[in-house]
């Protein structure tokens, strides 16, 4: 196979198929970010090995981290870089390394300066920089708000009080959160702003906080949704870590047995998950999917008909578009609302998936924080290739999209290696009925 030219597989009957699945990029990263900021060293298993997780890793690295590596297997040492040392992260396109390494940073006695691919420079970073200033710390960003940065650390941060708008990122917040244990008076950290996406994103920072020793509390401004947190100073110890499989990167999987009418089973699904699991397997419910669990993990049944819905998607944007992709196929129209904030991620999603699923005859446009999906007959016209735009979710979108629409070309799917480096392998041994 072209490594930047793939032909998404379609299928001919139900698919079938076990999969394992690697591990989750946002478990990964902030179990990496704790082990680094523990007080003694750690070892992590099920690590992601993806290009996210490999510029954590570098960039932990760069703070004077020491980081082996043993197949899935990471044991990390906290350590300290010299006073006045100077030295560079590189974030990639990868939203945690961009705003979880930031304050982490901040208590080395370094000058670290950030920077990563051209689209990075377009993500939302500046309210996070502003609420490290807020908070004691020094930064160099010449007014952009944006990267490149410098963050001129000085060994510790003062923290305390502080208030942001965290609704273009659950990150602005969990980057804040992780690294206040270690701040000199913790954190308090109040949104304030348009709802916060990806709430689920914080409550795992927060449930990963306190399983690793510290003491948080969190709390609701309306009785609703979360709004604040507080993070006392103390001790971190993460110690001996499992990283769950990523559950966003099982969504395709199992949106292929809602849209072929096929059965699909997970292994090790998690039974108390940091992950969302429970929005996710209620949305694909919704959409005609019978969910069953057994020894063997989770399994996700398709009835062989796709139901349009209404759904809010704020908990679980990563779903969006897979699910835009089923809704594609399926029998009457959707509407996908809670994720506007996805036009500022590696790609302007909307206007991506828009666009691609436009150009084969259908009929998705977009709404203020969200899409309609009316299911029009597709076809992949000559000489049309699938754009991704440097996007793993636009690889993974084809595939769906490919399971009922033959033909379909798809451009630069090596970015899929971002999270899941062996997605096309895994789709089409799913397509095969492999079991793996």
């Amino acid at each position: 196979m072209d490594s930047g030219r793939w032909l998404a597989p379609s299928a001919l009957g139900p698919v079938r198929a076990t999969l394992r699945l690697p591990g989750s990029k946002s478990i990964t990263n902030r179990a990496l970010i704790l082990a680094a900021l523990s007080d003694s060293p750690s070892l992590v298993h099920g690590v992601l090995k993806a290009r996210d997780s490999s510029l954590a890793i570098a960039a932990l690295r760069a703070l004077g981290c020491t980081v082996e590596e043993n197949g899935a297997d990471a044991a990390i040492t906290p350590g300290a870089l010299p006073l006045g040392s100077a030295v560079s992260v590189d974030v990639g396109n990868s939203g945690t390394v961009m705003r979880f390494l930031p304050a982490v940073a901040a208590l080395t006695p370094a000058a670290v300066a950030f920077d990563g691919d051209p689209r990075a420079r377009e993500r939302p970073v500046g309210a996070l920089l502003s609420a490290l200033r807020t908070l004691g710390v020094s930064i160099d960003d010449d007014g952009r708000g944006a990267l490149p940065f410098t963050v001129h650390g000085t060994g510790s941060v003062p923290g305390g009080p502080v208030t942001l708008d965290a609704s273009g990122s659950s990150q602005l917040v969990s980057g804040l959160l992780l690294a206040a244990p270690r701040f000199t008076n913790g954190v308090e950290v109040r949104h304030s702003g348009p709802p916060v996406p990806s709430l689920p994103h914080i409550e795992m920072t927060v449930r990963m906080l306190r399983d690793a020793g510290a003491s948080v509390e969190a709390g609701s401004s309306d009785g609703d949704r979360p709004d604040f947190w507080r993070v006392a100073p103390g001790p971190v110890n993460l110690g001996e870590f499992t990283v769950e499989p990523d559950l966003s990167n099982a969504g395709p999987f199992l949106a292929a047995a809602l849209v072929t009418g096929g059965s699909v089973t997970i292994r090790d699904w998690p039974e108390n998950s940091l992950q969302a699991a429970d929005a996710i397997l209620d949305v694909l419910t919704r959409m005609g999917a019978t969910v069953t669990r057994s020894a063997t993990g989770l399994t996700v049944t398709g009835s062989g008909t796709v139901n349009g819905v209404e759904a809010d998607l704020r908990d679980i944007p990563e779903m969006c578009l897979p699910l835009t992709s089923a809704a594609a196929l399926a029998a009457g129209p959707s509407a996908f609302t809670g994720v506007g904030h996805t036009r500022a991620q590696e790609t302007d999603r909307l206007a991506a998936i828009v666009k691609e699923i436009n150009a084969m005859g259908g009929e998705v446009s977009e709404l203020p924080d969200g899409l309609s999906i009316r299911p029009r007959p597709l076809h992949a016209p000559a000489g049309h290739a699938f754009e991704t735009y440097d996007d793993h979710r636009m690889v993974m979108a084809a595939a769906v999209l490919g399971l009922g629409v033959p033909g379909i070309e798809v451009l630069n799917v090596a970015t899929v290696g971002k999270t899941f480096p062996g997605f096309t392998e895994a789709w089409e041994s799913l397509v095969r009925g492999d079991d793996s």
